[in-house]
């Protein structure tokens, strides 16, 4: 029999605790309801959540324009609207299928599925039997494969080319991210194996940062950002109401992300989860705000306002792998944690100069694999060994692709600007434009 470790097990029981109004209702108790309104409330569901999704690509571009320098802002939007516009034509073109092959797990099936596009229900004739309709699944998982994407543009912020980081984000969005949110949602190996990752802390954000970890390395710190001493020279960003309003965004969004996850919503049981799983996710990212706000004045001697926001972030990145068994009071465990683990893992980015601008490392990265590997201690389905694996098959895959790719576009088109520009700044050098012009007295 394997053994859990007894600092685990203490967590385990911490987080498994029961809490005061999460009662599950009893099987025997729910009215059954018609399969045409099981279908409107599905599919419903999945339309909120979709569209909830949606607006967390208005809080990470809003977080990054706040977080970068004013003469990166323009930039730094433009590839937010960008990679969110690749992101549709291709998990429309080639993710979506290649995502959810069916029975098509051979090879001609899965090669197959990258040559056929998604289609909709014909007009006025919805399937019933599906659960759902197709263009509800398809919009709602979409907005995940851009999720990912968005967390790359932040980390690489303030010296990577336009046009490189388009072609790789077509390149994840279309390929990389559907081959390994595969292995798990589309019925994969690790599906089989018992993987357990409910709303995506490994598959949709520790993805994106495995991605941006490779990114960083090959594209390198930016100017000036670390000395010859080997010390961190601080590059604040340009406008922290923007960042706070970001943040503010996508813990919003962040419900139709974990609630949306719930799949259904055509019973009782379904509802309740749902609420459940709102209550666990607000929880969680209210603890990792809290954890980050102790840990820097601890460290700090002073409350640093981003750490604040990338903790809350951090809570919500831990929830998302499990956020409807655990009770009120682990979902508080599990964010903080993340939350702590937001501020820690910046200065040890720092030792080795991987610079990271808006922190998506430490909070998608880092907290992901926190959350996803914590899933045991409150789902009794899930073993921390089976965990691990899929952390770490999902890691090297990701990863690798994404150095091997980085390293082709680096050594073909190049992907940094030249020193000068990045002096100058993105804004003017790639997009001949300022977000924020200077104002001239008249005379």
């Amino acid at each position: 029999m394997r053994k859990t470790p007894p600092l685990i097990a203490a967590l385990a029981m911490s987080i498994a605790l029961p809490a005061v109004a999460q009662d599950t209702v009893a099987a025997d108790a729910v009215p059954a309801v018609s399969a045409d309104v099981s279908y409107i409330f599905n599919t419903l569901l999945f339309l909120i959540g979709g569209f909830l999704v949606m607006w967390m690509a208005a809080g990470f571009a809003m977080l990054e324009a706040g977080l970068v320098r004013s003469r990166n802002v323009t930039t730094q939007l433009f590839k937010n609207v960008s990679l969110f516009a690749i992101a549709g034509i291709m998990y429309w073109l080639i993710g979506y299928n290649l995502m959810y092959p069916g029975d098509g797990w051979t090879v001609s099936g899965v090669i197959g599925s990258i040559f056929s596009p998604v289609t909709l229900d014909p007009v006025g004739a919805g399937d019933v039997s599906a659960g759902y309709s197709a263009g509800s699944d398809f919009l709602f998982q979409l907005m995940f494969c851009a999720t990912t994407a968005s967390i790359v543009s932040g980390t690489l912020a303030e010296r990577v080319k336009l046009w490189p980081f388009m072609i790789f984000t077509a390149l994840l969005t279309g390929i990389i991210y559907p081959i390994e949110a595969s292995w798990q949602w589309g019925g994969g190996f690790l599906s089989e194996m018992g993987f357990s990752d409910f709303a995506g802390s490994t598959l949709v954000h520790a993805t994106g940062g495995f991605a941006a970890l490779a990114g960083a390395i090959i594209l390198g710190a930016r100017d000036g950002k670390y000395r010859a001493d080997g010390r961190m020279q601080p590059m604040p960003g340009s406008n922290l109401a923007l960042a706070t309003l970001g943040t503010f965004i996508l813990w919003l969004g962040w419900f139709g992300f974990n609630g949306g996850s719930q799949l259904a919503l055509g019973t009782v049981n379904d509802a309740a989860d749902v609420s459940r799983i709102f209550v666990n996710t607000n929880m969680a990212a209210s603890a990792g705000a809290l954890a980050a706000i102790a840990v820097t004045q601890i460290m700090y001697r002073k409350i640093d306002l981003t750490m604040v926001l990338n903790g809350a972030l951090a809570g919500l990145v831990a929830i998302t792998a499990e956020p409807l068994f655990p009770s009120i009071f682990g979902s508080i465990l599990i964010g903080a944690v993340g939350g702590a683990i937001a501020v820690f893992v910046v200065p040890l980015l720092d030792k080795f100069k991987i610079d990271d601008v808006v922190g998506a490392i430490p909070v998608h990265l880092v907290a992901g694999v926190w959350g996803t590997l914590i899933v045991p201690a409150s789902n009794p389905d899930a073993s921390y060994i089976t965990q691990l694996i899929g952390i770490v098959v999902i890691g090297v895959f990701t990863f690798v692709i994404s150095f091997v790719i980085w390293t082709i576009l680096k050594m073909t088109m190049g992907i940094r600007v030249d020193r000068e520009a990045e002096i100058t700044g993105l804004d003017i050098s790639e997009m001949g434009m300022e977000a924020y012009p200077d104002f001239v007295q008249a005379k």
